[in-house]
C-alpha cells in the first residue's frame, strides 16, 4: 500500500489528484459521478472532497455537487496561456487545404521575407518552418499581408531594397505598391495576380495576436480570381479569424470580420 490509501497502488497524493482532474472542464460534478470518475470508493471520495471543500479547492453547489473553488480557478487563469504559431497553424492549415482544396500557407514576415510553412491538398502532412522556406514579400499576398500592418519603416526598406519583377505582372511601382498595401489595409485581403509565378494568383488574410498586432497571415493559392473566389475567401475569413482568436485570447467579436469581396479587386497589373 501506497502511505495510508487503504486501496493497493495509489497514494493520496494520486486520489486527490484523479479528484481534481475531473474539473478539468469546469463541469460540476455529484459525488458519485467524482466517484466514478476517479476510480474511487464513494466513501473516499466523499472523504477527500470534503476535505478539498473545505481547503476551498472545491465549492459544494446549492443541489449538493461539486465545482473547482475560487483558488484553482484563479490558478487556472494565471497559468493559461496562448498556443504559439507553431502549436496551432498546422491544425489550421491541414482544414483549410482540406475545405478548399488549394496549397495553403501562412508565414510570418522575417528581416523582409516571408518565412512560411504550407499544406498541399492530399496526404503530406504540413511542411515545418526552416532557412530554406522564405518568399519576396512584395510579389505575394502572403506578403503584403504583413506588410501592410509593418511600421511605414519597414515597407520603405523593402522598397529601397527593390521590387523585382518576378513575372510580367509584378507590380515594381513604388505607388502602385503603396497603393496596393493601404487597399490591403482597409479591406484586410491582400490579392496578388500572377506577380510571383505566371500561373498562379493568390488571396491572403492576416491573423492577428495580442493588442491587435498582426502576426502572421495565411494564403490560398488559386488559379484564377476571375472566377468566384467567394467560397475559398470565406474558408480563409475563418481560419484567420479562428487563429487570431485563440492566439490573442480574445472573443471572436473583437476580430475583424473579412469584407464583402465585390471591394477586392487588386489594380490592373501593367509594367511600371
Amino acid at each position: 500500500m501506497a502511505g495510508n490509501s487503504t486501496e493497493p497502488g495509489r497514494s493520496v497524493t494520486s486520489k486527490i489528484t484523479s479528484i481534481l482532474m475531473t474539473f478539468t472542464e469546469g463541469s460540476e460534478h455529484s459525488l458519485t459521478e467524482i466517484a466514478r470518475l476517479a476510480g474511487l470508493p464513494i466513501s473516499t471520495a466523499h472523504r477527500l472532497a470534503s476535505e478539498l471543500a473545505s481547503w476551498r479547492l472545491l465549492e459544494r453547489t446549492d443541489d449538493g455537487h461539486y465545482r473547482a473553488g475560487l483558488p484553482l480557478r484563479v490558478i487556472g487563469a494565471a497559468e493559461a496561456c496562448a498556443p504559439s504559431i507553431p502549436e496551432r497553424a498546422p491544425c489550421v492549415l491541414e482544414d483549410l487545404a482540406a475545405a478548399t482544396r488549394c496549397r495553403v500557407r501562412l508565414g510570418v514576415l522575417r528581416e523582409l521575407e516571408v518565412a512560411y510553412i504550407e499544406k498541399e491538398p492530399g496526404q503530406r502532412p504540413v511542411t515545418a518552418f526552416s532557412a530554406a522556406a522564405t518568399l519576396p514579400a512584395h510579389p505575394t499576398a502572403l506578403g503584403r499581408a504583413l506588410l501592410a500592418f509593418s511600421p511605414a519603416s519597414t515597407v520603405e526598406m523593402a522598397i529601397i531594397r527593390g521590387l523585382r519583377p518576378y513575372t510580367a505582372h509584378t507590380v515594381t511601382s513604388p505607388d502602385r505598391f503603396r497603393r496596393a498595401l493601404a487597399v490591403t489595409r482597409l479591406t484586410r485581403v491582400a490579392m496578388t495576380r500572377r506577380e510571383l509565378d505566371a500561373s498562379t494568383s493568390g488571396v491572403a488574410m492576416p491573423v492577428f495576436g495580442v493588442g491587435g498586432e498582426v502576426v502572421a497571415a495565411i494564403e490560398l493559392t488559386v488559379r484564377d480570381l476571375g472566377h468566384d473566389v467567394s467560397p475559398v475567401m470565406a474558408a480563409l475569413s475563418i481560419a484567420t479569424r479562428s487563429l487570431s482568436r485563440e492566439l490573442a485570447g480574445r472573443p471572436e467579436r473583437s476580430v475583424l470580420p473579412a469584407p464583402s469581396t465585390a471591394d477586392l479587386e487588386p489594380p490592373v497589373p501593367q509594367r511600371a
